[in-house]
């Protein structure tokens, strides 16, 4: 098994619906500049795995198509919100295996404004079981979108579970944003106040408008490499993928009674377990996370799932900055999806790249002094969860 490193990171700053070029142009130029960054020409790639969630089929052969049209195998990968780490996971498995030396993960979204919107109304949903426990656990209201209804529920069970006001996850959409401030790839980059945040308008549960992220499109890429490729070539500067691992459902997603584990906490949990273990570190040993805030009331929830403070100590680990620049670990120094927005099929692959830069000494104003580890985290529901452990 040969170690996978990181030769090369690439995206395009993510804009709101109807600003955006086209998928297969943004694509492109994320790809372009990922290898660039590794210092590769597009006929060294051997393998693609290209990831998005609305398109059409083929969509990456369409966007790669543009430089060049080279004859190696392209993958499409669809796997909800984690989609961009799912197809690195499979690059990674490529060049883990010795299968090839050299692979690209593609990730790209071109959305729609408004709420997510479900995909064909003619045939079971995805969210059959997710609904079905919604309903149960804290009942289903048709006229509210269902992701709002799915993380306004983890997160009200949240507060009640530990007696905590909604201002913790108010404070969760401030502190993002004052990352934001430092990274020109932000999409949101005013600072915000706990007032601001608390009295915006309300969407449901505890949930106001800017504790949601919006809706964005972009793209983003990384190149893979086996360590032997990497010597001989000469590429440096690289990151390690010391650990991964892609979770699905147990049974207790659906039938815990819990909201909380409706939007994947078990499977963070599961993920972020095999990924520790394969890169043999302890949480002390993490300095920056990237994880999926696509609501705040996830990033509590996430906090306690991949072990960065104790179950029900999210709260003090809050108002310690135990979660920021000066704490013990800085979770989303990009702003995260709340302040860089979500193209789902992006999301994932943007998260390694801004982590690559931390490993790397590369993030400016916002860089992470000394930092060593970093964890990246991104959930789907549906299900599938990919928590990625990189090293200098």
């Amino acid at each position: 098994m040969s170690k996978v490193l990181v030769a090369g990171v690439g995206m395009v700053k993510f804009v709101k619906p109807g600003k955006n070029e086209q998928y297969d142009v943004m694509g492109a130029k994320a790809a372009s500049t990922a290898l660039a960054d590794a210092g590769l020409r597009y006929e060294q790639i051997q393998q693609a795995y290209v990831g998005y969630v609305s398109g059409d089929t083929c969509s990456g052969q369409t966007a790669l198509y543009a430089l060049g049209q080279t004859q190696i195998p392209i993958i499409n990968v669809n796997n909800a919100c984690s989609t961009g780490s799912t197809a690195l996971y499979l690059a990674r498995q490529a060049v883990m295996s010795g299968t090839v030396d050299v692979a690209l993960a593609l990730g790209f979204e071109q959305m729609s404004p408004g709420a997510l919107a479900l995909g064909a109304q003619d045939r079971t949903p995805i969210t059959i079981r997710i609904d079905n426990a919604m309903r149960e656990i804290r009942g289903y209201d048709d006229s509210v979108p269902t992701g709002l209804q799915y993380f306004g529920g983890a997160g009200a069970e949240y507060l009640e579970k530990y007696n905590v006001s909604a201002e913790l996850f108010g404070k969760v959409s401030v502190k993002a944003r004052s990352h934001a401030v430092r990274n020109p790839y932000a999409l949101f980059s005013e600072t915000l106040t706990l007032d601001q945040v608390m009295q915006a308008p309300h969407i449901f549960g505890p949930l106001t408008r800017l504790m949601c992220c919006p809706p964005t499109c972009g793209a983003a890429a990384v190149v893979v490499v086996s360590e032997k490729f990497a010597r001989e070539n000469g590429i440096r500067n690289t990151v390690e993928i010391a650990g991964m691992a892609l979770a699905t459902d147990s049974p207790a997603s659906f039938e815990s009674g819990s909201m909380i584990n409706v939007v994947g906490a078990g499977m963070t949990r599961k993920a972020a377990n095999d990924a520790y273990s394969q890169a043999g570190i302890e949480i002390s040993d993490i300095d920056l996370v990237e994880l999926h805030d696509c609501f705040s009331p996830n990033e509590i929830i996430s906090y306690e799932a991949l072990g960065l403070c104790p179950e029900g100590g999210a709260e003090k680990f809050v108002a310690d900055g135990d979660n920021t620049y000066g704490g013990k670990v800085v979770t989303n120094p990009s702003g995260g999806l709340l302040s860089k927005g979500h193209p789902l099929g992006a999301t994932g692959l943007a998260q390694i790249t801004e982590i690559s830069w931390h490993l790397r000494g590369q993030a400016g104003e916002r860089q992470v002094a000394n930092a060593r580890v970093g964890v990246q985290h991104n959930v789907g529901l549906g299900g599938a969860c990919v928590v990625t452990v990189l090293k200098r």
